[in-house]
């Protein structure tokens, strides 16, 4: 006897994606009860093991209410017979889409269980997110955390680009570079493969050496925004000559990271390619620049006293004016930690990791290290 109210989602989820939970969060407005199963056709070949399908899935619908789900061999219609539901939901994102489920809906008939075929279409802004576009994207290093959970882009990164992304933030002068040279060293020293890319690095790279003419263009619109006096000889930036202008300036500070964070994440994709292994990504506006996705909301904060962090500003040549403003420009550590948190809560993941002037980095890497890898 079927349960009322009692339905079946059923697709391979490999992996999960956001078109497959907006579908079932659209089927929880018409159910009360949802079980996502999650199959295995025979006639393909998976990225992901059917376990792992299932544990993604299973991760990433943690935070919905009565949905549940389990992983499941042979015809789909006996699987949902089994658990008494009344229906299958299926999403259709074309008319391809639309005529294979017809099929499968005719084969599920024959089999006499009377249990109907429930469809919902993709909505328009979804119908390209697939399973198979977000390993595409990630294959090249594109950007995949509008496509899939966290969770999700952390296991693709892991599977297709071998790789294990970790951002690393602070306020400026608190031994951001200083924490991830330790790190890199400790780690290296246990076998393992550890890159650093410090985003004030590309950055700098864009702003004058890079030749390619978009990385010109920026240049020039530098120029164009802030005046020749940010500009060498050369036709690079004069990065110390910009940093007066900005840092006294929130509005002109904000106007340069408009311009320069499209760029500088191109160049980080870039940096990713062919980087097996830990990657730091390092930039003291992690959480200001709503970068927190792209490292997975898995992040180091790094906070130093204020009197530290101007004796290092003074050993890089600032005067205390120039020091203050500086300061000032950016968020504090709790102004970052909330941020994180609220990125953490918004995608159902992540983790952060806190390191001050007093801690032990030999026992933190142990454990790090041991966590990021286990």
């Amino acid at each position: 006897m079927a349960t009322q109210g009692l339905v079946v989602y059923a697709f391979s989820g490999d992996p999960i994606t956001y078109g497959h939970l907006d579908l079932i969060k659209r089927a929880q407005q018409l159910f009360p009860k949802i079980i996502v199963a999650i199959g295995t056709n025979p006639d393909k070949n998976y990225t992901f093991t059917h376990r792992e399908r299932t544990r993604l899935a299973q991760q990433a619908l943690a935070h919905l209410r009565d949905v549940t789900v389990e992983g499941f061999e042979g015809l789909i219609v006996d699987f949902a017979y089994e658990q008494g539901a009344q229906a299958i939901i299926k999403g259709v994102r074309d008319p391809q889409d639309f005529q294979y489920e017809q099929t499968l809906n005719s084969i599920s008939q024959s089999q006499h269980h009377g249990i109907e075929t429930v469809i919902l279409f993709a909505k328009p802004e979804l119908a390209h997110v697939s399973s198979s576009a977000v390993k595409a994207l990630q294959t090249s290093q594109g950007l995949v955390h509008d496509y899939v959970p966290l969770n999700v882009k952390v296991a693709l990164e892991k599977k297709l680009s071998h790789q294990v992304l970790i951002g690393i933030t602070g306020e400026i002068a608190s031994g951001k570079s200083y924490v991830a040279e330790q790190l890199v060293i400790w780690g290296q020293a246990q076998g393992q493969i550890i890159h650093n890319i410090e985003l004030d690095h590309l950055a700098h790279q864009i702003q004058s050496e890079r030749k390619e003419p978009q990385y010109q263009a920026i240049r020039s619109e530098i120029v164009k925004n802030f005046g020749k006096s940010v500009q060498n000889n050369d036709g690079t930036i004069n990065r110390k000559a910009l940093g007066e202008k900005v840092f006294a300036d929130p509005q002109k500070l904000a106007l340069l990271n408009q311009i320069m964070w499209p760029p500088v994440l191109v160049r980080l994709r870039r940096e990713l390619r062919n980087k097996p292994g830990i990657v730091f990504i390092n930039s003291a506006l992690l959480a200001e620049a709503d970068l927190m996705p792209v490292c997975n909301n898995r992040v180091i904060v790094i906070s130093s006293t204020q009197s530290a962090q101007k004796k290092r500003l003074q050993e890089r040549g600032f005067s205390d004016e120039q020091i203050n403003r500086r300061l000032k420009s950016q968020f504090s550590t709790k102004k970052k930690l909330d941020l994180i948190q609220q990125s953490i809560n918004q995608y159902h993941f992540g983790t952060i990791w806190q390191v001050g002037d007093q801690t032990d980095l030999t026992q933190f890497a142990k454990t790090f290290f041991k966590e990021i890898t286990s």
